[in-house]
């Protein structure tokens, strides 16, 4: 006689792995990451506590701040009081530009985790490219931190293919993740070819284009495919970045959009449809060239 027990588990364990493939991307060292979490850039600290909650509430497992955001401790309070247990979190957080240095960066590092009050930390990014000796002294510290336990993955936001390089040239662990502006209109194939072929993942900040969102909101080709798939512009071009094999953090303070923004496994973008988007393509940054920060 079928054992129909033994049978459910089998199938319910690979629908959950499925589950679990389709939710997170697989960082070179093996950490499961979130590929879409909530980005918190310039949410204000009165507003960012309740769309933490928020976001966690709708789904949301992965968050993504940075010391210079000066909402750490706004965002601490909220992954506190939400209850979910730490480790079904992950969380980023990034070394500013006047803390790089090795000393520096750790005394940068160890406040931030004083912020959020927590253990360790989940990503560390250095924030921006501010010189090669910076880079991999800042790397050095970080790599350092990560051999304790203290951080689960490190890697760069706003790094080129040089940066990286050098970085790999000097130190010891591949960064995990690139984390660099990413949206229809500058959609960075070359570099994240790059990234993958050195075990780099790229995540996108400004998606949905940032303070240029109605660029994205009233694109005639992002509109037409909204609608042949009953889904919101903001949605289409999130799912598009997925797709892609890119982690994605839509900022939002509003809940209603974080929900929506997190509404976007249930579909799929079909060959034409991401082949329509690759024409949007304007090489259109919105953010300072990675060589030329002037901050």
């Amino acid at each position: 006689m079928l054992d129909l027990s033994c049978i459910f588990k089998e199938i319910f364990k690979n629908i959950k792995e499925e589950v679990k493939h389709m939710i997170n991307a697989k960082l070179n060292n093996g950490v499961l990451m979130p590929i879409v979490g909530l980005g918190t850039f310039r949410s204000k600290t009165e507003d960012v506590y309740q769309a933490v909650l928020d976001a966690i509430e709708a789904g949301y497992r992965h968050i993504d701040t940075a010391m210079i955001y000066g909402n750490e401790e706004a965002i601490g309070k909220a992954i506190k009081d939400s209850n979910i247990p730490r480790e079904e979190l992950f969380i980023t957080t990034k070394l500013w530009n006047s803390d790089q240095g090795f000393d520096s960066a750790k005394k940068a590092f160890n406040l931030s985790l004083k912020k959020l009050g927590l253990d360790y930390i989940d990503l560390y990014l250095i924030h921006w490219f501010k010189g090669y000796e910076l880079a991999v002294s800042s790397y050095k510290a970080m790599e350092e931190l990560y051999n304790e336990g203290k951080i689960k993955a490190i890697g760069v936001s706003n790094f080129n293919v040089h940066h990286i390089m050098k970085l790999l040239e000097e130190c010891d662990v591949v960064p995990t993740v690139n984390q660099v502006e990413t949206h229809i209109a500058l959609q960075n194939e070359f570099l994240q070819e790059y990234c993958e072929s050195v075990g780099v993942k790229l995540e996108a900040y400004a998606p949905l284009m940032s303070q240029n969102i109605n660029d994205l909101l009233n694109d005639e080709t992002m509109n037409d495919i909204a609608k042949k798939y009953n889904k919101s512009v903001p949605q289409i071009a999130i799912k598009w970045l997925v797709i892609r094999g890119i982690i994605v953090i839509p900022k939002s303070i509003n809940k209603k959009r974080i929900i929506e923004n997190f509404d976007i496994f249930d579909f799929e973008l079909n060959k034409d449809d991401m082949a329509n988007i690759k024409k949007l393509n304007k090489a259109k940054k919105l953010f300072p060239e990675f060589d030329n920060v002037p901050f």
